[in-house]
């Protein structure tokens, strides 16, 4: 993927189940997005969850997905070493990539206020301790900064630019805010890029084949998934509460057997 000349869109999983449905949607890549991993452990994207809690999600989806897997590594879940041990393991459970974050910890979902950034240097530290640590030749580590929000725009330029020298292999620069913003990300960048795309956030919506034009390599849609998931259930919460069963919401709901094909019960009873 790194070297065709395609866009690669991928849609935001959170557990071994949406993994497999974005396999099955005919989708070439998941992105293991770590706020919603949060979320579906009951808590917001602030950084709560330890690497160990992570760790057990990806290894889950990767056991059930054959698709290559970018994962949110937070900020590296501490220091430079703590940077290197997140990268070792997760290239030991199946990992694709990761992306890495400028943000101190604890980070916060990059679409909220009030972030702040760990200096430039210290950064460029971590991507060389992963760099160092690599094992695998095709692992893709992705430097994601949150400057923009912080420093402004020429920062976040400045600090890409940075982070690539030190080894990172697609710049990752979150939440712009304006078409001029991403367009310039594109002509001041043009090593290999990642945009994140999602409905109503601060990042406007752009065309996945203008993406393309512009020289972006990745997209990821990270909650899109989670927040139908959860609009869906409050409604089949909403018909049992009122009327004590699910039939009323039967038109939405995946038949039973279509259910068990999906994960797949078939070849393990066979099995």
């Amino acid at each position: 993927m790194m070297a065709d000349d395609h866009i690669h869109v991928a849609p935001g999983a959170y557990d071994g189940l949406t993994a497999r449905l974005v396999e099955q949607a005919g989708f070439g890549l998941v992105y293991a997005s770590g706020g919603a991993i949060a979320r579906s452990c009951g808590f917001p994207d602030i950084g709560l969850l330890s690497a160990t809690e992570v760790l057990q999600r990806l290894e889950q989806m990767a056991e059930v997905s054959g698709l290559p897997i970018i994962a949110d590594a937070d900020t590296g879940f501490g220091n430079a070493a703590n940077a290197r041990r997140t990268l070792r393991a997760f290239e030991r459970i199946g990992m694709a990539a990761l992306h890495v974050e400028d943000q101190t910890f604890p980070k916060r979902c990059g679409h909220l206020d009030d972030k702040s950034l760990v200096p430039a240097a210290e950064m460029v530290g971590k991507i060389k301790a992963m760099k160092d640590a690599q094992a695998d030749p095709d692992f893709v580590i992705i430097a994601r900064t949150d400057a923009i929000a912080v420093e402004g725009f020429s920062a976040a330029i400045d600090r890409s630019h940075a982070y690539l020298e030190a080894g990172a292999d697609v710049i990752f620069v979150e939440a712009p805010e304006t078409l001029a913003h991403i367009e310039d990300i594109a002509r001041l960048i043009p090593q290999p890029k990642l945009i994140n795309m999602f409905f109503s956030g601060k990042t406007p919506l752009v065309p996945t084949a203008r993406l393309r034009e512009l020289g972006y390599k990745f997209v990821i849609i990270p909650s899109d998934l989670q927040r139908a998931a959860i609009t869906a259930t409050q409604r089949v919460l909403g018909a049992i509460h009122r009327d004590g069963d699910s039939r009323a919401m039967a038109p939405d709901m995946v038949p039973f057997k279509e259910r068990e094909r999906i994960v797949g019960t078939e070849a393990y009873l066979a099995l």
